[in-house]
């Protein structure tokens, strides 16, 4: 599946809801430090409910400590300012996908260095971005459709109300 990646994310409840979306599609979300929380923190934990437990989630310490554990890691860059649009994109099995802090985004370096691997979710003119969890979301969504969301159970019952 597909690998949700997280440099420097700042807001608790954000990385909470990614770690819902991480545990219901096998998405594996990878945190780069630094964090603006630690994850033991009762607001990460309640957004993220019990999911915490089904979800994959790997630690680093930096952008070179990610690099040096996933050296043929293929990835892609999400940022507003990006010419590829993110459903023309062929996600394959194991794709990284980066999305960056909250208040800043990914280092406009790292874009410029990526720039044909950027990409971007269109908005309407004149706003700044979508919430983080959303946009993960979206993406993650569109990468399983485009795998003919392999491994999912579809024989299940529609929700019926109850958890």
């Amino acid at each position: 599946m597909i690998n949700i990646v997280l440099l420097e994310p700042e807001i608790p409840q954000n990385t909470g809801n990614i770690v819902r979306t991480a545990a219901a599609t096998g998405a594996t979300l990878h945190l780069i430090k630094p964090l603006g929380f630690d994850i033991s923190e009762k607001s990460v934990r309640r957004a993220g409910l019990d999911y915490w437990q089904h979800a994959n989630v790997q630690v680093y310490e930096n952008l070179e400590d990610f690099r040096a554990k996933n050296p043929d890691a293929n990835c892609y860059y999400t940022t507003t300012k990006a010419d590829n649009l993110y459903s023309e994109v062929a996600f394959k099995e194991g794709d990284y996908v980066f999305f960056g802090k909250e208040t800043t985004g990914l280092p406009e370096a790292l874009i410029a260095e990526n720039k044909d691997k950027s990409l971007r979710i269109p908005m309407l003119k004149g706003l700044r971005c979508l919430n983080l969890s959303n946009a993960v979301a979206i993406i993650v969504y569109e990468a399983l459709r485009q795998n003919d969301f392999q491994g999912f159970d579809f024989s299940a019952k529609p929700f019926n109300g109850k958890h």
